[in-house]
């Protein structure tokens, strides 16, 4: 079971990783000689102003790149495995919350799309994983009848 919790965090740190270099490099995809399709098109964002693409390197970009890189240093050990998939059950959560809270409005879209199941999905098998780094790190009670009646006296 460890092993799909490394393999898990592995992609993660591939995935995140990945659209967060992507998002930065935005500004300068055109420059590049890559056939690298576009971010802002991939996400349905335009920029109006030069700080957008500060905002998309950043908020996109930043936050992913550092994502995928605490996926990877949770790989180390059960305690920083612990803590990245605290964030990304977090992070998620988060997402696809924003997302339904905006379906409540009566004019704005639905919130049932493909980005709104990866983002359940990863919440639930985050927190699964979570309980199982804490079943591993607990060890096992013993429930014999003869310590609690020693312990009663």
């Amino acid at each position: 079971m460890i092993w799909l919790l490394r393999i898990y965090l592995f992609l993660y740190f591939i995935l995140y990783f990945g659209i967060g270099a992507w998002a930065i490099i935005e500004p300068v995809r055109e420059i590049l000689e890559f056939d690298i399709p576009s971010f802002m098109l991939a996400v349905g964002l335009s920029v109006s102003a030069p700080i957008g693409y500060s905002e998309v390197a950043g908020l996109y970009g930043g936050i992913n790149l550092m994502v995928g890189i605490f996926c990877l240093l949770g790989l180390l050990s059960k305690y920083l495995a612990n803590k990245a998939l605290f964030i990304l059950a977090f992070l998620t959560f988060s997402i696809a919350a924003g997302r339904y809270l905006l379906s409540l409005i009566p004019t704005a879209p639905g919130f049932l799309n493909s980005f709104f199941i990866f983002e359940v999905a990863t919440f639930f098998i985050s927190i699964f994983f979570m309980i199982y780094l804490r079943t591993l790190n607990q060890p096992a009670k013993k429930h014999d009848v003869g310590d609690v009646a020693t312990n009663e006296s």
